[in-house]
């Protein structure tokens, strides 16, 4: 279909204006965040060596799957879906129903309101996490040179906060990142080379380390289960149509060179800097890997800021559908990204939604156990539950019985999978909150 014949919804945002290797940059920097510090603590420590490799293996097959069925509805209907809500509310209001899917479809007659919350939801907590992350980076940094405590989390969460503040004002739209994408991957390898060097060299030196997955029979469910969602976490974004909105046409048939791309060579660094981590240090990983590795003060200097900057890019990536809606529903309409009303207007808006991410980030800076409730109750139901019943009910007279039957399968198993980690989740938090006051110093 030519790009004339698709209508296009409003967006103070630029759309169409990247190639498909550009928005596999962007693509690639999210899943190669300095969220993959945290993997080998978060992921591997629970599940061991058997669970930690098939599940990333699996979490890489699933989630390639999943995307590409949202991918392949961007132009659905003869029209652009450039917002994961904007999909979902066309599908379910527009699409005549088979008998067989009468009642279901009834029910989801406000998925676009659904979808909209737990897309808002999901990314909010991502950016509560890179928040957290970038503020542990700065601590790393600090306790490398001074040892008297005098600053804490929390302080280098706040500074985290203006840092990822003064950026999103300055970057107008997720297009507009351009060099910044190249800056992301440097960092990106800076940090993950240097985890990997680091910790090889502790596993040699290293002569014994224990892989046994600790805790009880009833702390082991909870832990594995909440491992789960973070295996879901580690590659989906949660916001494939509006990345997918930036790319040339085609549009879908570039997504899709863009997905391959990140699922291969881009997963290749999260799996070298978690397997290794985990080999050299066992169950007794840091959920931050940078505080098990030891070696020279210059080279974990470099790799913890490294891991700050990538992280307040990448928070941007995550925050740019909030940032679009409120640019597009409460924005001044024309007139330069840079001139000094709009610079007002996202120095006010932006500023006051980072200003709320930091505040929850600093009282409960626990970064696994966001990981783990992000995948369960937004991820889990985003990526997996919505898209496979989207194409289930788009794609309802073109599919066979056993297609049919296949996708619904999907969204039984991952609806349970939901259920069962949303659970484990809220026990971890639960859990950490009665060990460590708000505003921890963790």
């Amino acid at each position: 279909m030519k790009q004339f014949d698709l209508e296009v919804p409003e967006t103070a945002h630029q759309i169409s204006s990247d190639s498909w290797f550009q928005v596999s940059f962007v693509l690639t920097t999210s899943i190669n965040s300095a969220y993959v510090l945290g993997y080998s603590g978060t992921v591997m420590v629970p599940l061991g060596w058997i669970g930690g490799v098939v599940g990333l293996l699996l979490a890489t097959a699933i989630s390639l799957y999943a995307n590409s069925l949202i991918a392949n509805l961007h132009e659905f209907g003869g029209k652009r879906h450039i917002r994961y809500r904007d999909l979902a509310g066309f599908i379910y209001g527009n699409k005549v129903p088979s008998l067989s899917l009468y009642l279901f479809q009834v029910l989801c007659k406000k998925m676009y309101r659904v979808t909209w919350g737990l897309q808002y939801v999901n990314l909010f907590m991502i950016n509560c996490g890179f928040i957290i992350l970038a503020g542990s980076a700065l601590k790393a940094v600090y306790v490398l040179f001074r040892d008297d405590s005098v600053m804490k989390l929390p302080h280098f969460i706040a500074i985290a906060g203006v840092v990822c503040a003064i950026f999103a004002v300055g970057i107008p739209y997720l297009s507009a990142l351009g060099i910044w994408l190249g800056v992301s991957t440097i960092l990106s390898m800076i940090y993950i080379v240097v985890a990997i060097v680091l910790s090889f060299k502790d596993g040699v030196n290293k002569p014994s380390r224990d892989y046994t997955i600790q805790g009880s029979s009833v702390d082991k469910i909870f832990t594995i289960t909440g491992a789960a969602a973070n295996l879901v976490f580690a590659f989906n974004s949660g916001m494939l149509p509006e990345i997918q909105a930036t790319v040339k046409q085609p549009v879908v048939k570039n997504m899709m060179k863009a997905l391959y791309l990140q699922f291969t060579a881009g997963a290749l660094p999260l799996y070298a800097v978690t397997f290794i981590g985990y080999w050299a240090y066992g169950s007794s990983t840091s959920t931050y890997l940078m505080n098990s590795v030891t070696g020279p003060l210059w080279a974990k200097a470099l790799a913890n800021i490294s891991a700050f900057l990538q992280s307040v890019i990448s928070l941007h990536i995550f925050a740019s559908p909030t940032y679009e809606f409120m640019d597009t529903k409460y924005g001044t309409k024309g007139g330069s990204p840079l001139a000094l009303k709009n610079l007002l207007f996202r120095t006010a808006t932006r500023g006051s939604y980072i200003a709320v991410s930091t505040l929850l980030s600093a009282l409960l800076p626990f970064l696994g156990d966001f990981m783990s409730l992000t995948g369960a109750i937004s991820t889990f139901p985003l990526t997996f539950i919505l898209a496979n019943h989207m194409y289930l009910v788009a794609m309802d007279s073109e599919l066979s019985s056993v297609q049919k039957l296949w996708h619904w399968l999907n969204v039984c198993f991952f609806g349970l999978m939901s259920l069962a980690s949303a659970i484990a989740a809220v026990r971890l938090i639960s859990v950490d909150s009665k060990n460590f006051h708000v505003f921890a110093d963790v």
